[in-house]
């Protein structure tokens, strides 16, 4: 009995591991999208406007996908 419990408590140990380096991997791409969206935005001009509301629609869902993916791995229901 007490090597199939060593056995699963590494096999969950190891989803933990695998589940934080993807959850920081996701959390890193997302800023790295969102200092390109910032590199992208122009100084000044007449079509400036469009563009900056795009980018925050598509950053203000890229963040509440993120908060929704974190409350799936807490274990949160939404």
């Amino acid at each position: 009995m007490t090597q199939e419990m060593l056995i699963a408590a590494s096999a969950l140990v190891a989803l933990l591991v695998i589940s934080a380096a993807l959850l920081k991997a996701w959390q890193d791409w997302i800023a790295l999208k969102s200092r390109e969206l910032d590199l992208r935005r122009p100084t000044a001009g007449a079509d400036s406007g469009n563009r900056e509301g795009a980018a925050r629609i598509e950053l203000a869902d890229l963040k509440e996908r993120i908060r929704k993916l974190e409350a799936i791995a807490s274990g949160v229901d939404l």
